[in-house]
């Protein structure tokens, strides 16, 4: 068990399964293909440029990445799959979250009432200690436990 301590955006008391990049996540070119397809039920990452992420199911997910890439509809993507119940349930961020994944993580949960977690500055230890399909547990003052 390793515990991490980051900066809360959003949080609250919540555990699941992590899927990890250990790259930049570009929101557009991973959610296109879900989020423009109104009967999607899940987001299966689309990106080729990501072989942490590609056709891994990220709805629901704890999503561990350094940052969000891309273009500035990153935010509009994000507020857009959480209000289709499609996004993941948080987003823990190795380093300081970008503009770009704040604004669209503060919509869903401002405008949308969806509760998607965000914590930054967990470190670059904490990606090279989770792993896809680790169990891990979030408490709503940013402390992040890998089971």
């Amino acid at each position: 068990m390793k515990k991490f301590k980051g900066r809360v955006i959003f949080s609250e008391d919540y555990q699941g399964e992590a899927v990890v990049s250990k790259q930049g996540f570009n929101t557009l070119a991973s959610c296109q293909k879900s989020a423009l397809i109104k009967t999607s039920k899940k987001i299966i990452v689309s990106d080729q440029n990501n072989s942490d992420l590609y056709k891994k199911n990220i709805t629901g997910k704890i999503l561990c990445l350094p940052e969000t890439i891309g273009s500035t509809t990153g935010g509009m993507i994000i507020q857009t799959v959480a209000e289709r119940n499609l996004a993941p349930k948080a987003f823990l961020f190795s380093k300081h979250i970008d503009p770009l994944a704040a604004s669209g993580i503060i919509l869903a949960n401002v405008w949308n009432k969806v509760p998607i977690i965000a914590i930054d500055e967990l470190g670059e230890e904490f990606l090279k200690e989770v792993k896809t399909g680790d169990t891990v547990k979030i408490t709503s003052d940013g402390e992040v436990i890998i089971q």
